[in-house]
């Protein structure tokens, strides 16, 4: 179990791959290679509100089973992403109750959203992220150019032509909705703003 490889989670894209469905991008702490792992709905909703740190109205599953977990002294150790066949991943989740330990298996969506609510880390093994791993090539110079290019076409109303407290009222909508993509789109451009006030 030692040769492993500690994964971070990037966030939450729209699949390019399979339509109604969102891809959860895991990264290497200490390398370049990115895996995407196509999710549905309800599980994109559940990880990407709590990367953007957003307060439901009412507890998740998923908050509810940590909640019941740590009522009972439980703790969850680790996810351990083990095996990857026919374009499925599989995960273990390791909870430790202060007198043993216990391997229970899971879908690696739920042991995803589970681990950023535990704040437990993520491991996988290095024949995963060498068969299941990409590198992207980053361009943001041929992206600038396109979009000076298409300066002069009409465009659609973005989340950048808001202005702060619309935004905080689409925000609030979002949640109420309980539209946690949207929302956690809404919350990440309102970051962007408060980290770079001077460029807003």
């Amino acid at each position: 179990m030692e040769n492993r490889i500690k994964l971070k989670v990037l966030g939450i894209t729209y699949s390019q791959i399979q339509n109604g469905a969102y891809a959860l991008v895991l990264a290497e702490e200490e390398g370049p290679h990115r895996i995407p792992i196509i999710i549905g709905t309800a599980e994109a909703q559940a990880i990407a509100i709590r990367l953007e740190h957003l307060v439901p109205p009412r507890p998740m599953t998923h908050d509810l089973f940590v909640s019941f977990a740590h009522a009972f002294g439980i703790r969850l150790v680790e996810v351990f992403i083990y095996k990857f066949e026919d374009g499925v991943f599989s995960s273990e989740l390791l909870f430790d109750d202060g007198e043993r330990q216990i391997r229970v298996d899971s879908r690696t969506s739920d042991a995803i959203a589970i681990a950023l609510r535990s704040q437990a880390p993520v491991y996988t093994t290095p024949e995963i992220v060498e068969e299941a791993g990409i590198i992207f090539d980053e361009t943001p110079e041929e992206t600038n150019n396109d979009d000076t290019e298409r300066e002069d076409t009409p465009k659609k109303r973005t989340l950048k032509d808001f202005t702060i407290q619309e935004l905080q009222e689409q925000l609030e909508k979002a949640i109420d909705d309980e539209a946690y993509e949207i929302a956690a789109q809404i919350q990440q451009e309102i970051n962007r703003r408060n980290e770079n006030p001077g460029r807003c």
